[in-house]
C-alpha cells in the first residue's frame, strides 16, 4: 500500500480523532502492527498564528513513523502555510479535513462546510499541493445529503488537484456517528477515481474490515472508534490480511496495554495533567470485561502514577478468575 511516496506496512489506517489520538494512543495502535496513525485534527488557523498548544498536537517520535498530520481550515493560503508547517515538524503526510461537522468547525467554514462550497474546496487543495512535496490526502463524508454526489465531485476535484489519496466515511455531515455506514458510496468512489480509496466507518472487528474491502475494492481501511481501548485491532485485521490465523485479545494484552498507555501518558503530558485524562480513558481498555464498571469507578479520582499501576494491578488480579472465562477474551466476533 503506497500513498504517494510513502509506503505502507499494510493497509491499515487509524483515524484521526479530535482530542483522542495523541501520541501515547497512536504509539500502542503502531506497537500493534498499524500502518499508519495520523494526528488528531490540527487547526491551520492554530499553527500559523503560533498556538504552542496547537503546535503540540503534532509533537511525535520516529517510532510511530510515518506520520499523517490533518490540518482544518477554510482559507487556501493559511493551510497551505500550515502545511508547510507541518512538514517542517515531521509529517509525512498532510491530510485535510472535509468532514467534521462539529458546529465551530463549520461556522469557520471548515471542515464538512467546504464539501458544499467545491470552488473553495478546489482552490485551497490547489493551494496546499503547490506549498508541499509530501502526498497530500482529504478525509471525506458522503456530503450534506445520502446521495454521495457531494462526495463524488470532491473525489474528483481532489485528483485532479495532485491529491495522492482519499478517505471516506460515508455517513452525511448531519449524521454524525448516527445510523449506518453507506459501504456501497466507497465502492462508487473507487470504481471513479484512480488514486487510492481509504475506506472509514463501521469497522468494530477484523471481519468487518474484511467485509469492506471485499465489498468495495477499497485499497485501505481506516478505523477510530472501533480501535479505541482496543489497538490490537490492528494486529487481527492483519492476521486475516495475511491469511493467518486470527489472534485472540486476551486480558492480560488489555492490562499490558493499560500499562504502556500509562507510561506514555505520564511521558507525554506530565504526571499530573496525565492522571487527570486517563481518569476517563483508562477505562476504555476495560470496555466489555468482567468488572470494569468497577474498575472505572476506582480511577475517576486518579492523583498519581503509582496510584494508576496499583489500580491496574488490582484490575487484573480480580480477572485472573473471572465469572466466565470467555468474556475475557476479544476474538473476532467482539
Amino acid at each position: 500500500m503506497k500513498i504517494g511516496s510513502v509506503l505502507l506496512d499494510n493497509a491499515t489506517v487509524f483515524a484521526p480523532l479530535a482530542g483522542i489520538t495523541n501520541l501515547p494512543l497512536r504509539l500502542l495502535a503502531k506497537e500493534a502492527g498499524c500502518g499508519l496513525v495520523c494526528s488528531e485534527m490540527v487547526s491551520a488557523y492554530g499553527l500559523v498564528y503560533g498556538s504552542s498548544k496547537t503546535a503540540q498536537l503534532m509533537d511525535s517520535t520516529p517510532r510511530e513513523k510515518p506520520l499523517s498530520v490533518q490540518l482544518f481550515g477554510s482559507d487556501a493560503a493559511i493551510v497551505a502555510d500550515a502545511a508547510r508547517m507541518a512538514v517542517s515538524a515531521g509529517a509525512d503526510i498532510v491530510d485535510i479535513n472535509f468532514g467534521c461537522s462539529v458546529r465551530k468547525i463549520l461556522k469557520s467554514g471548515s471542515g464538512a462546510a467546504l464539501m458544499g462550497d467545491p470552488k473553495k474546496a478546489e482552490a485551497l487543495l490547489a493551494a496546499v499541493r503547490q506549498a508541499i512535496q509530501v502526498p497530500l490526502t482529504i478525509k471525506i463524508r458522503s456530503g450534506w445529503d445520502a446521495s454521495g454526489d457531494e462526495a463524488m465531485a470532491l473525489c474528483r476535484i481532489a485528483e485532479a488537484c495532485g491529491v495522492d489519496a482519499v478517505a471516506i466515511h460515508p455517513r452525511t455531515a448531519r449524521q454524525g456517528f448516527g445510523g449506518c455506514a453507506d459501504w456501497s458510496l466507497i465502492g462508487r468512489i473507487k470504481n471513479d477515481i484512480t488514486i487510492p480509496v481509504i475506506g472509514n466507518g463501521d469497522i468494530l472487528t477484523a471481519q468487518d474490515a474484511l467485509d469492506m474491502m471485499a465489498r468495495t475494492g477499497c485499497d485501505a481501511v481506516m478505523v477510530g472508534r472501533g480501535a479505541i481501548g482496543n489497538p490490537m485491532l490492528f494486529a487481527q485485521i492483519s492476521d486475516l490480511l495475511e491469511s493467518r490465523p486470527l489472534r485472540d485479545i486476551t486480558c492480560q494484552d488489555r492490562i499490558d496495554m493499560m500499562i504502556r498507555y500509562l507510561k506514555a501518558s505520564v511521558l507525554y503530558l506530565g504526571e499530573k495533567k496525565a492522571c487527570y485524562v486517563l481518569r476517563s480513558r483508562l477505562g476504555w481498555f476495560a470496555k466489555g470485561l468482567p468488572r470494569a464498571g468497577a474498575f472505572r469507578n476506582a480511577i475517576r479520582h486518579l492523583e498519581s502514577e503509582a496510584q494508576a499501576r496499583a489500580f491496574i494491578e488490582d484490575f487484573a488480579r480480580k480477572l485472573q478468575k473471572p465469572e466466565d472465562p470467555r468474556s475475557c477474551v476479544a476474538g473476532g466476533s467482539q
